[in-house]
């Protein structure tokens, strides 16, 4: 995407790939009907909250909850229950996190059949994006588990939950996942994205979604045209 394409409003078109995020554990009902409230006034694509905070009027907009977060250090019984919940409550998407261990241990299988789980649990119709947690991933880790989130089912991965103390998204990341999954597969950065600049540079590297909590300042930093 870049300005001289991007058909419109060029800051439309990016709030159109952005989940509006608030997943912080102090977060209450009346900021998640802020956040839904802002985000219509943004033309965000989506809004993201965590599974206790559901049902909510999301005016339209779709609503993403996420499961097994944001360790996830769960059992893939608990993460394919959260999501089925939530799924019921009114979550048009899940962002399910994967077991970041099993990774970085090289047990692709295993992280194979936690994303299976999850996905037989909501059926084929919910989108779902698969967090890696990219920062703590060599590459080879990288490519294995975004193959492994093909295979069982995925229509998104992420790079982040935005909560680990490694990092949050990276450019680098973002263009391997997006080489590994091509056109298949969406590709969502998410974790320490503040500005404008790195919003782009996001998007430059193959980023098709954006997850986003300081949406109104990385929006105001982007040309209208």
């Amino acid at each position: 995407m870049n300005a001289q394409a991007a058909p419109g409003s060029f800051r439309s078109t990016v709030a159109s790939i952005v989940d509006h995020t608030l997943l912080k554990p102090e977060a209450t009902a009346a900021d998640v009907r802020a956040l839904i409230t802002e985000g219509r006034e943004l033309g965000v694509g989506a809004v993201c909250v965590s599974p206790s905070m559901l049902p909510v009027h999301a005016d339209g907009l779709v609503v993403a909850a996420v499961a097994g977060f944001p360790s996830g250090k769960h059992h893939s019984l608990v993460k394919s229950a959260e999501s089925a919940f939530a799924v019921e409550a009114g979550a048009q998407e899940i962002d399910m996190v994967i077991d970041v261990g099993a990774a970085v241990a090289g047990d692709y299988g295993a992280v194979l059949a936690d994303v299976l789980a999850v996905r037989e649990a909501i059926g084929p119709n919910i989108v779902l994006k698969v967090i890696l947690e990219t920062a703590v991933l060599g590459d080879e880790a990288i490519v294995e588990c975004c193959r492994s989130a093909e295979r069982a089912g995925a229509d998104y991965v992420k790079t982040s939950t935005g909560f680990h103390p490694a990092g949050g998204a990276s450019t680098h990341a973002v263009r391997l996942m997006a080489e590994t999954v091509g056109d298949r597969l969406g590709v969502k950065a998410s974790g320490g994205i503040r500005t404008a600049e790195a919003a782009m540079a996001m998007i430059d590297a193959g980023a098709t979604r954006l997850g986003l909590s300081g949406t109104r300042a990385v929006l105001d930093g982007l040309p209208e045209a």
